[in-house]
């Protein structure tokens, strides 16, 4: 299972980032694929977060488009959503502290969590998921 992170879907949907065109095309890959895609609540709620604040740089939508592009990516038929399970708790627990995740990636500690949870990989261009032992991850876009 292919686990999204927030970074690649802003880049795939913000013209004005570097990384656009690339993540783009992974992007409509991996939703039109046969692979099961997982998208956890955080990684929407950071889309929708980031996607619409007019005061972060990049190109910002109206909120319309963007949970219109959410709908749209929860309509494919390979695509999950992610959530945490009974057991979830202790192995977020030994993900913060294995991977030393104090205060704001505390956050990357739960989404590593999730997808090792899931048995997914990660798909992200953030480098600071190296820190967490157990989780498989790639960047797509390297």
């Amino acid at each position: 299972m292919i686990v999204l992170d927030a970074n690649l879907l802003l880049y795939a949907y913000d013209p004005a980032s570097p990384h656009h065109a690339k993540a783009l095309v992974w992007a409509e890959k991996a939703f039109s694929g046969n692979e099961a895609v997982g998208i956890p609540w955080q990684t929407i709620a950071a889309f929708v977060r980031v996607a619409t604040n007019a005061r972060i740089f990049g190109s910002r939508f109206s909120v319309e488009r963007v949970l219109g592009l959410v709908d749209r990516w929860l309509d494919h038929p390979n695509v999950r959503l992610l959530t945490p399970g009974d057991g979830h708790w202790p192995l977020l627990r030994k993900t913060i502290l294995e991977g030393q995740a104090f205060g704001p990636l505390s956050t990357d500690a739960l989404l590593a969590a999730l997808t090792i949870e899931y048995g997914g990989v990660l798909h992200t261009t953030d480098r600071d998921f190296a820190r967490f032992p157990g989780l498989r991850w790639i960047n797509p876009l390297a």
